[in-house]
């Protein structure tokens, strides 16, 4: 017993640390871009943050841990939790090497959902939870372009009552103010992003009996907090290019509104202990703010493409944990 804890705690700490140079790019990626951080500060601020946030709440790991299934009530939780992460790591490296902004919280509630109609049946999915969960996902990123248009036009507006319209010293100005914004939502993204992992192993806690309730002990929470951090720490340019040049030019004043919006909507959801793809909030900010300066300039190629693997990650998640939990433990037993 002891081992297969083991196993699930290594892969969900494997899951988080990779999830912090996948999804952690997307937080620094606007401050990079101009040029208001230079790279190694970014990601090591971002690192000390993330870390920060992942340690001060626990709502989100519950949603994850109960939402989906009931792991005290369910056959095989052990193997579907193995399933689960073994997918979500395949499918993050997956789009990483791409250089695609995928949702890592997509791909482990798709694959917890997959792994337990394999391992447990259809109908122990809790349906209704799931549900909730995934009107989180889909509203989060509508939300986030429609309040980042607004704060992006009231930004401007106000720019414009006060008759600075010296654009080398707006940028000068906004680069000051991206050093907080950046920071504030690298924070937000640890207390969202971090709790999927801890969910998951309170999950196979659960499962496999060291608990009964859905409580994330402190050593989950330390656990989860260090590998994202390590995880950001490594960095992602990958997605970092995508973020910051490919989806349009982004300036200090939207790259300031985009991460502050960002975090608005991501601490909005961990407020009420969701879900959500920051991957998704920040890439909607950065084209709902965007829009406001130039919407021409925004690369909407890049961003169907974006949203086309947003909708696909969920579905080709589930089938792929619904093979390889049938391929690991029916299959080969």
């Amino acid at each position: 017993m002891l081992t297969l804890l083991l196993i699930i705690v290594g892969l969900a700490l494997l899951f988080d640390f990779i999830n912090g140079f996948h999804d952690t790019a997307n937080a620094i990626a606007t401050s990079i871009s101009t040029r208001a951080l230079t790279p190694k500060f970014a990601v090591f601020y971002a690192a000390i943050l993330n870390f920060i946030g992942a340690v001060y709440s626990s709502g989100v790991a519950k949603t994850i841990g109960g939402k989906v299934a009931n792991p005290a009530n369910i056959d095989h939780g052990v193997e579907i939790v193995i399933a689960t992460l073994i997918t979500a790591i395949i499918w993050n490296l997956i789009t990483w090497y791409y250089g695609i902004p995928s949702s890592s919280s997509h791909t482990l509630i798709g694959s917890l959902a997959g792994a337990v109609i394999a391992g447990a049946g259809f109908n122990q999915v809790n349906w209704a939870g799931f549900k909730e969960i995934i009107i989180i996902l889909v509203l989060s990123p509508i939300v986030a372009f429609a309040t980042g248009f607004v704060l992006m036009w009231i930004i401007r507006q106000l720019i414009i009552i006060s008759g600075n319209h010296s654009r080398s010293r707006l940028n000068r100005s906004f680069r000051f103010f991206q050093i907080f914004s950046a920071g504030l939502l690298s924070l937000s993204h640890g207390g969202n992003d971090a709790q999927k992992a801890m969910g998951i192993i309170v999950f196979g806690l659960v499962a496999l009996g060291y608990q009964t309730d859905l409580d994330v002990p402190l050593w989950v929470k330390v656990s989860a907090a260090i590998a994202m951090g390590l995880g950001t720490s490594i960095g992602g340019m990958r997605i970092i290019k995508t973020m910051s040049k490919k989806l349009m030019k982004i300036e200090p004043i939207n790259g300031f509104a985009s991460d502050l919006n960002s975090s608005i909507v991501i601490q909005a959801s961990t407020a009420m202990g969701m879900p959500l793809s920051t991957t998704h909030v920040i890439s909607s900010s950065i084209i709902g703010t965007g829009s406001v300066m130039r919407f021409h300039d925004v690369k909407w190629a890049t961003v169907t493409k974006m949203v086309m693997t947003w909708i696909i990650t969920i579905p080709i998640s589930m089938i792929l944990a619904y093979l390889i939990y049938k391929i690991i433990f029916q299959f080969t037993s």
